[in-house]
């Protein structure tokens, strides 16, 4: 007889976690992630960026806070939605995370922990370092990331192996602190920014980002890469 695998534990920490979610026409792909996530006991914000109707019904059975923007603004504008929205719900610890099931949610343990003990204010989940991995990335889109690096290196004056990953931790301090008003992908350097004028702690862990058919249809296809790249370049010349 073939015995049942007993759930795993929930972390003590994970009811003062918040895991920010932005979501534009994701109806397919994230009521599964938001369950990984829900059942290790985190609380889930999911943003609707002005997805289509059918998409954004789909979000209302997915068990989790939802919030709506009538239009699609972006998916810097949905993060700052959603971590206020946290905020205003009593947040410790925020974690943002992708809708197109390319991140692992037994890794958010690992994302929040070294923030447990104040020893750092943010973490930075990184596919380049050691124990991390990208799966499934093509090495067109590897090269043109890692420019992408380079350049957001510049710009933020941070000694990063992954600048452009959107599995990251944050404190409520830090999530205070942090200003985002880039709606487009260009955020993403410009939480880099904010963490170097905040005098913020960071840290990087490995984490695994996972590339499949449906996340490079949805947005993680070599242009997107090569968008991310030139809007680190023009962030690096706003400084």
């Amino acid at each position: 007889m073939t015995q049942a695998m007993e759930p795993e534990a929930k972390p003590q920490f994970a009811a003062g976690v918040w895991v920010v979610i932005p979501a534009y026409n994701e109806g397919a792909q994230l009521p599964s992630v938001v369950r990984s996530v829900l059942q290790h006991g985190y609380q889930v914000v999911v943003v609707d960026d002005g997805s289509a109707e059918e998409a954004s019904l789909k979000l209302s059975t997915a068990n989790a806070h939802v919030c709506r923007h009538l239009v699609n603004l972006g998916q810097g504008a949905a993060l700052q939605t959603g971590i206020r929205y946290a905020l205003s719900a009593g947040a410790d610890y925020i974690v943002t995370f992708d809708a197109d099931g390319q991140h692992c949610a037994d890794e958010i343990s690992r994302v929040v922990e070294p923030l447990l003990d104040d020893s750092c204010d943010i973490v930075l989940g990184s596919r380049f370092i050691e124990g991390g991995s990208a799966i499934g990335i093509s090495t067109s889109k590897n090269f043109v990331l890692r420019c992408a690096i380079i350049f957001s290196r510049l710009a933020s004056g941070l000694p990063l192996t992954d600048t452009h990953n959107g599995f990251r931790a944050m404190s409520r301090k830090a999530a205070s602190a942090i200003s985002i008003t880039q709606n487009g992908m260009a955020h993403a350097t410009q939480i880099l920014t904010e963490i170097s004028r905040n005098k913020l702690r960071m840290k990087e862990v490995p984490v695994t980002i996972t590339y499949t058919e449906y996340s490079i249809q949805k947005g993680q296809r070599l242009s997107n890469a090569f968008n991310i790249a030139w809007e680190s370049v023009m962030e690096m010349f706003k400084k």
